[in-house]
């Protein structure tokens, strides 16, 4: 019975993540077709790469729902080596490219833009999963609690057994480090000025934000219909990127915007259950990351979208536009979908999860 109820659980994520995928696939067509016409005379230019992205991120996520999580971790330093090396890549000239002011992508034969950054996020986790999980008790130790800042890394440091107290106190001195860097970079400070008074300067660094709220008061509860934004005919900056929620808000309403939140919420219900039941360590903080990555990332977009926080440039997964992002969307929830597979019930029996896969044995078979 177990058995089939993880197997609904885990399909249930798989349908939820496609739902998301083709919300996107709708509404980036819907949000792009206007400029696609314009500058590539294909209204769905757009549309064709976000299917293809779409097909790639199926494939990916469907090799990694057979790969054992436990092997995973021998390539943790590997590939957070070649993380770095990727993203320290971005800054060469005539290598990375700049777009809203920031150098994130890597341009490949000028036909297509690869993010670096979105891979070495769940290199990242995979790193950290595999540092926390090794260093045991030590982890409650101030000195090896010292990893960055950021909300994903300090959920998986409590998950560790960090104490909050020292997390805290990171975050505290992260602060001026953190100011310091914004200030740095011209359109880092920009935005965060924007965030704090859009309307100081309404057609400048104020205008993604107040045409944001345009879009999201222009819906209203049920939307003006899919295809109908106005703010899509080059108002709205990003919209079928970063800004894509505020079209859905646009378009779909409050009824559309909240169907797109609660399938996110659905997803961080589930993945936090799968790691509480989780057999070991290494499990538990991969689950937790990489949960905590995607649901993160959709509530600061959301956030961003709203007014709540500066803008970022974090697009929304499963639904802005995006190669980079999308794929590594999919892998996230391939890997989780294989660590469900070893998630005990609530009655506290465990699944047979070694850490380290067995070496007289294949890949273990889906249940």
């Amino acid at each position: 019975m177990d058995v089939i109820h993880r197997r609904a659980a885990a399909w249930g994520v798989f349908v939820t993540a496609l739902s998301l995928t083709c919300i996107g696939i709708v509404m980036v067509y819907s949000a792009s077709s206007v400029a696609a016409q314009a500058q590539y005379h294909d209204g769905a230019f757009f549309l064709k790469r976000q299917v293809a992205f779409a097909f790639i991120g199926l494939g990916v996520m469907s090799v990694a729902w057979k790969v054992h999580y436990a092997r995973l971790r021998r390539w943790a330093l590997p590939l957070m080596c070649l993380a770095v090396l990727a993203v320290t890549i971005v800054l060469f000239p005539h290598v990375g490219r700049v777009a809203g002011g920031a150098r994130r992508w890597v341009s490949i034969g000028g036909a297509f833009n690869f993010q670096p950054a979105e891979m070495a996020k769940l290199a990242l986790i995979l790193y950290l999963s595999n540092f926390l999980a090794n260093r045991g008790a030590r982890v409650r130790e101030f000195g090896p609690g010292l990893v960055p800042p950021l909300i994903v890394f300090r959920v998986m440091l409590f998950v560790g057994g960090a104490r909050i107290e020292h997390l805290l106190g990171i975050g505290c001195l992260a602060v001026p480090a953190v100011l310091a860097v914004i200030l740095r970079e011209g359109y880092r400070s920009s935005r965060l000025l924007a965030f704090l008074d859009p309307w100081k300067d309404p057609q400048g660094t104020g205008f993604h934000i107040i045409q944001s709220w345009l879009a999201l008061g222009s819906g209203g509860v049920a939307g003006l219909g899919l295809g109908q934004s106005t703010q899509k005919f080059f108002y709205l900056p990003a919209r079928h990127t970063d800004f894509i929620f505020a079209i859905i808000g646009e378009e779909l309403g409050l009824v559309g915007a909240y169907a797109v939140l609660l399938l996110f919420v659905f997803l961080a219900v589930w993945g936090y259950r799968v790691a509480s039941r989780l057999p070991d360590r290494y499990g538990v903080l991969l689950t937790t990351g990489l949960t905590t990555l995607l649901v993160g990332q959709a509530a600061l977009n959301v956030g961003v979208v709203t007014g709540a926080v500066p803008v970022t440039g974090v697009p929304l997964p499963f639904v802005s536009f995006g190669g980079s992002s999308l794929v590594s969307s999919f892998l996230a929830i391939g890997v989780l979908l294989n660590l469900s597979q070893y998630a005990h019930p609530a009655d506290g029996h465990a699944a047979a999860a070694p850490s380290r896969p067995p070496r007289h044995r294949g890949v273990p078979a889906r249940p």
